[in-house]
């Protein structure tokens, strides 16, 4: 970053803009500053990995704590955000638990810590160092993402008053993350079947690739 920061306002505009597609030139021009500090401060949103909305949500106050943790040792509140990761980490596992819920059980126990999107941040950080994955880059069109939930749903028939459970068959393409799902009776391959061609003529063409998980 640079050492002298603007206000930040700009910084959220910035990325604002940036999210609709606009150029360094046309933001540089628009909010008076140079194209190199257009490129530190996207640059900066970037690597916290935090998209256009998640930074128009946070206020100015979120932001400016956003730079001074980022250019200065970790303090006291991080340490101690950081303490709980290991037991969030186990709880992520468990069907329907959300960073969203975890976050809320963080906050009540700790009301002047971080707010949601700086918590999301940290844990990721935390998450790249504990647990590396593969980063993988997907091209437009070529691969489609195919499996079951883990959790069902459940409809009652309203003349019975019987409940069935159904699955839920979901997928979506590696590079957009548009994501098709519906509920069917069960995971037979007439089921499967029926649920991605249905998802085909959702997406309204044909991927190159179907890739299937452990069905």
């Amino acid at each position: 970053m640079a050492n002298k920061q603007i206000d930040m306002r700009k910084a959220k505009r910035i990325y604002k803009l940036h999210g609709e597609g606009a150029s360094k030139r046309r933001i540089s021009k628009e909010l008076g500053i140079s194209r190199n500090t257009v490129t530190k401060y996207i640059d900066f949103f970037k690597r916290y990995k935090l998209t256009a909305y998640e930074v128009s949500e946070m206020t100015l106050e979120e932001i400016h704590r956003l730079f001074k943790a980022d250019q200065k040792p970790k303090s006291d509140q991080l340490k101690t955000l950081e303490k709980y990761f290991p037991y969030f980490d186990r709880e992520l596992r468990r069907t329907g638990v959300t960073k969203q819920l975890l976050w809320e059980e963080y906050y009540r126990q700790h009301p002047d810590g971080f707010k949601l999107s700086p918590f999301r941040y940290w844990y990721r950080e935390w998450a790249k160092e504990t647990s590396p994955v593969m980063h993988f880059t997907h091209k437009a069109g070529d691969k489609l993402f195919i499996d079951f939930s883990g959790k069902k749903l459940s409809i009652t028939d309203r003349h019975m008053g019987e409940i069935q459970d159904l699955e839920v068959y979901l997928c979506l393409l590696g590079s957009s993350q548009y994501t098709y799902v519906e509920a069917c009776a069960s995971q037979k391959l007439e089921g499967f079947m029926r649920c991605t061609e249905n998802a085909l003529w959702f997406y309204g063409g044909v991927p190159r690739a179907l890739v299937t998980d452990n069905l």
